[in-house]
């Protein structure tokens, strides 16, 4: 009998699902592992398009290659999860209870509970990411009072650490004294976390503070520890406690090391003391000969802090030890001194240079250059430029504003302009100080050109800038015109805050052939503003109506330009008060747009009479001079 074929195998419709890698105790609450099924997908949609694995180098922009999403800024709960993929599962549990009760109590206490045991080892873990130092220490102080329990080095450790990085860095100054009292005394390294902590942030008598309570518990520091200390001591500005923290060092038999040395020596360098610094130099070579970027370092700071002589001396130092100077070395000295205005001392060592052949920097040029401008030696800043061309350098923007300042000082300003059209054929782009020593050197304007920009800065309401000029031109040529004579005749009339004196003025004027225009108009309201009164200056202004020398038009729009000028003379006034006592706090209290208002006069009538009378309030003269001042110069 032939064999039955098998039956043909069916495909089961039922799908299961399963966990893989569960083994769940009381303390594994996470379950490593995922969730994994029969099923030949978990997405229903089936027109899911994957990208290709091709690559074409033909059809590749490094353009569309960088651009990637804008970053986002984690969220509580994202941040929360990234650094828990690196904590073990109990820490992972202890860090996740204080974040859902964010304070100590109860219920944190009774998820602890929960636990076997808590190991110095998982305190340690847990106290590396805590950012809260209440949370930290609690749970600190809690661990500890478990039955059989003791803390090691790297739970103190860590304990001090998150204290100094949540700001409680004088509490982490005492967990020395809690180790000691828990019968674990501090060692070298306990302290040796706290100077570093301290020193990071420039901390220098906390770090001080850190080394006497060493030296209380009975440890003494090795020399790096020394030297770490000492120089936390010199960077914060403490040189003397630096040097008593050395007379230790040398009484506690230490041998110095040439970073010792040279800690205290610029240290010393920096707060002036060379002649000591350089006694330590002395000391520095029965152990080892200084180098030369020891020198150089000892200059820098002297250059630093102005001191040229102590430069000097130190250079005579090098030299006796036969040091060979470097490019750096004679480029911080010649720089240093050209600052220092003793730019002849600083070519004396670029000559130097020069004769030993060293490369030297466009930037040793520019400082030689701008010092002897600056002594008026401009003929020998230009050899120098000849000089930098000739050695294959192209000279920057700054050295030719330098040497067109020089030029113009000693009226060489066709070669200045020279110098101009250079930098333009050099592609370089010209700032205002290229051209403005060439224009500080221009000719005086004429007068036909001060009465067109008198004449300009009246008609658009410049008053100020129109007085300005006029003074200027009177101030600059021979015979000034007439008009600007009786501007200033008329502003020092209406010192006397009396329209009939003023129109005597502008009469004499009209009868001496000088018909009044804007500029004597603006002279009117420009005194009257300043020493008189609006009623004043309207009756000038009704006086020259009446005898026709205004039309009804400009009556209108000089009364206008008189309101606005006396407001704005007005608020001026009023801010430099303010501000001359310091009182613009007050003023601010009224509105974040009234002092930029107050300042431009842009202000309505209504608001800045406020503003006025608080000002005299201010200034108690609103007694005094409640009857005339406000009273006339505010228009109703």
């Amino acid at each position: 009998m032939p064999p039955q074929a098998a039956p043909p195998a069916t495909v089961s419709n039922k799908f299961s699902f399963f966990y893989g890698h569960r083994k769940p105790s009381q303390n594994r609450r996470t379950v490593r592992g995922g969730l994994f099924t029969n099923r030949q997908t978990l997405n229903p949609n089936q027109n899911h398009q994957y990208p290709t694995t091709s690559f074409d180098l033909q059809k590749w922009s490094p353009e569309e290659s960088v651009t990637t999403p804008p970053r986002r800024l984690p969220s509580p709960s994202q941040h929360f999860f990234a650094v828990a993929q690196s904590l073990s599962p109990i820490a992972r549990y202890i860090i996740d209870s204080f974040r859902k009760h964010k304070h100590w109590g109860p219920q944190v206490v009774a998820d602890l509970n929960k636990l076997r045991r808590v190991t110095p080892k998982l305190v340690a873990e847990v106290l590396k990411v805590q950012s809260d130092p209440i949370m930290s220490s609690k749970f600190f102080h809690w661990a500890g009072k478990q039955k059989g329990y003791r803390h090691d080095f790297a739970s103190y450790n860590a304990f001090a650490y998150c204290l100094n990085r949540n700001n409680q860095f004088r509490a982490a100054d005492q967990v020395p004294e809690l180790m000691n009292m828990q019968g674990k005394p501090p060692t070298e390294k306990q302290f040796e976390i706290l100077i570093r902590m301290h020193s990071d942030s420039n901390r220098g008598l906390r770090v001080y503070y850190v080394y006497e309570k060493m030296l209380k518990f009975g440890v003494k520091p090795r020399v790096f520890l020394y030297n770490r200390i000492m120089d936390a001591l010199v960077k914060t500005g403490h040189v003397d406690l630096a040097m008593s923290v050395y007379s230790n060092f040398k009484n506690d038999g230490l041998m110095e090391e040439g970073v010792t040395f040279m800690i205290l020596i610029k240290g010393l360098c920096k707060v002036g003391r060379v002649k000591e610094a350089l006694g330590l130099l002395n000391q520095m070579r029965n152990l080892c000969k200084p180098d030369v970027f020891a020198y150089t370092a000892m200059i820098r700071i002297l250059v630093s802090e102005g001191d040229l002589d102590g430069c000097l001396r130190v250079w005579k130092e090098m030299e006796s030890d036969k040091v060979q100077p470097d490019v750096m070395a004679y480029a911080t000295l010649v720089m240093g001194l050209c600052k220092g205005n003793r730019v002849d001392k600083g070519y004396e060592f670029f000559k130097e240079m020069k004769d030993k052949r060293y490369l030297i920097d466009r930037a040793i040029y520019g400082s030689l250059i701008e010092g002897f401008v600056n002594d008026g030696k401009v003929g020998v800043a230009c050899d120098l430029l000849k000089d930098l061309v000739n050695s294959g350098y192209r000279a920057d923007l700054m050295i030719y504003n330098h040497l067109i300042k020089g030029l113009c000082n000693v009226n060489h300003v066709s070669k200045a302009h020279t110098l101009l059209k250079v930098i333009v054929e050099e592609d370089l782009k010209p700032d205002f100080e290229t051209v403005n020593p060439m224009l500080e050197m221009s000719l005086i304007p004429s007068v036909d050109a001060y009465v067109s920009l008198v004449k300009g800065l009246c008609k658009i309401g410049e008053i100020d800038s129109a007085s300005v000029l006029v003074r200027e031109c009177l101030a600059n040529v021979t015979s000034g015109p007439r008009e600007f004579m009786y501007f200033l005749r008329i502003v020092h009339t209406c010192r006397l805050d009396d329209a009939n004196k003023v129109m005597v003025v502008i009469n004499e004027m009209v009868h001496d052939g000088c018909q009044p225009d804007d500029v004597i108009l603006c002279a009117v309201i420009s005194g009257m503003c300043q020493y008189g009164t609006i009623e004043e200056a309207r009756k000038v202004f009704s006086g020259m109506r009446e005898c026709k020398m205004l039309t009804e038009s400009d009556l209108v729009i000089y009364d206008d330009l008189l309101i606005d000028h006396m407001k704005k003379k007005t608020a001026d006034l009023v801010l430099s008060g303010l501000k001359f006592f310091r009182l613009e706090s007050k003023l601010k209290a009224k509105g974040s747009n009234l002092l930029p208002n107050l300042a431009s006069g842009r202000m309505k009538k209504k608001k800045t009479a406020e503003l006025v009378l608080c000002g005299w309030k201010f200034f108690r003269f609103d007694q005094s001079r409640k009857g005339r001042t406000l009273s006339c110069q505010m228009p109703s």
